[in-house]
């Protein structure tokens, strides 16, 4: 493809990023911006600065960004767009600031924070308007008081923003689908500065990019309206088996997973010394007990610990961001790495799998289950490319012993699973060393995903290492 101009010189770096906007000490445009703003701006420097440019992972804490904008409303938004395109500064929107390549933390650029923009709004005909600034638990806690349900992630503190535009796994996926696929419309700046209204009737080709194309590409969402279902009661379960199970454990998942109805979604948690199976079922525990007894028989093996617990939709969703059969939901910062590969079909030697994902005692990989109503979806009206996986592979590794070591070792469990599978990955768990990350990413909707990019941000204002304007 060809690049704009703005796009090849920031990418290449032949020009400092901030060179036409003046540095901190005469940083008369910066001025002007933080005089436009309702919201505050932070500079290197001033009190707030090293809070402010921080995200969830401490990895990225050697980058300085030039600015951070913390954004009242919606005109703070365009405003800041605005800026970045007249002074060619990088420009990048924060969220939840769970990126795994900590995109939303750009160096020597501007981030627009839209943790202020979080209000949820219940709107007639069991609709949400949702800021693209809420995280997941204050969408749970909103939705549960009117008695709605949005499929989405577990973790509490994680961005609603991010995960929808990257599609949104979560354990009522098979249920309902992924989070992007209830999204009704959003409103958009676009790189032109100019907020709209995103919808199937006014520009149906970004509509259709935004449910999948990854956060950071095309422009900034900033908010949601999404359809949503009635909440209803809940069943969690969670197996613990020996870890001598792990091999058994994944070939009776993988054949018998597919076959549960649309209402279990089951994912797995898997190291050297772990073997558990959890998930969810929209139902009581009598209805899901006897599934979960096919499964053990399956294994072949008792788990050394069985909870099933039928709860609320609320209090449900509140266990799996403590545990939920896993290990415990981060709540605050971390300094692990991941990455990930698309499970396109059954293992066919789960030994060889047991002995690659216990070869380093710090590695821990989550399996999750795709299917349902995931794969119901037509490629017209969402840009996700994995429609027909069995699931997809999370790959994670903590850093003690340094992020060198620890994306070697992710790096080389991705690259098997990538022999045995095919190079396919989840963009929401991107990894800035993923090989030929576009097509593993977006697959064959990537053409038109480019063309998209190419329409709505033609100078590439938006342009980051693994985004679509490049």
């Amino acid at each position: 493809m060809e690049l704009g101009r703005r796009t090849v010189l920031r990418l290449a770096g032949a020009v400092p990023a901030m060179a036409v906007v003046p540095g901190p000490g005469g940083g008369d445009e910066w001025e002007r911006l933080r005089a436009r703003l309702a919201g505050p701006l932070f500079r290197p420097g001033e009190p707030g600065y090293d809070e402010a440019r921080l995200g969830f992972f401490s990895l990225y804490d050697h980058r300085l960004p030039a600015g951070i904008a913390v954004c009242a409303n919606e005109d703070d938004v365009r405003r800041c767009v605005d800026f970045a395109a007249r002074h060619h500064v990088p420009i990048a929107a924060r969220s939840g600031g769970h990126s795994y390549a900590g995109y939303s933390i750009v160096d020597r650029g501007l981030i627009v924070d839209l943790s202020r923009l979080s209000s949820v709004e219940i709107l007639p005909g069991g609709r949400a308007a949702i800021g693209a600034g809420a995280v997941l638990g204050q969408v749970y806690e909103a939705l549960a008081a009117a008695g709605r349900a949005l499929p989405a992630g577990s973790c509490p503190a994680v961005g609603i923003a991010g995960l929808t535009l990257g599609g949104g796994i979560g354990v009522l996926a098979r249920k309902y689908g992924l989070t992007c696929d209830s999204v009704e419309s959003v409103r958009f700046v676009g790189a032109d500065g100019k907020l709209r209204l995103v919808s199937a009737e006014t520009a149906p080709d970004l509509l259709w990019a935004l449910r999948g194309g990854g956060g950071g590409n095309f422009g900034i969402v900033t908010s949601f309206t999404f359809r949503t279902a009635a909440a209803r009661k809940l069943t969690n379960f969670a197996l613990t088996f020996p870890p001598a199970a792990l091999a058994d454990l994944v070939a009776a998942w993988q054949e018998w997973q597919p076959a549960m109805p649309d209402e279990l979604w089951a994912g797995m948690g898997l190291g050297a010394t772990v073997a558990n199976c959890g998930g969810c079922f929209v139902g009581s525990a009598a209805q899901v007990n006897p599934l979960l007894d096919d499964l053990v028989r399956r294994v072949g093996t008792q788990p050394i610990k069985r909870e099933v617990t039928e709860q609320g939709h609320l209090a449900a969703m509140r266990s799996f961001a403590e545990e939920a059969g896993f290990p415990a939901v981060a709540r605050e910062r971390a300094d692990y790495v991941a990455t990930s590969r698309i499970l396109t079909r059954p293992v066919r030697d789960t030994d060889v799998l047991a002995s690659l994902l216990t070869s380093d005692p710090d590695l821990y990989t989550i399996f999750d289950a795709y299917g349902g109503a995931i794969a119901r979806v037509p490629p017209s009206e969402s840009c996700f490319p994995h429609r027909d996986a069995l699931g997809s592979i999370q790959v994670i590794r903590g850093t003690s012993d340094g992020e060198a070591r620890a994306r070697q070792v992710i790096g080389q469990v991705r690259d098997e699973l990538g022999r045995e599978l095919g190079q396919a990955g989840y963009v929401n768990y991107i990894d800035p060393e993923m090989p030929h990350w576009a097509k593993a990413y977006y697959g064959e909707s990537l053409p038109r995903l480019r063309r998209v990019a190419r329409k709505y941000d033609p100078d590439g204002l938006f342009a980051f290492e693994q985004g679509l304007a490049r």
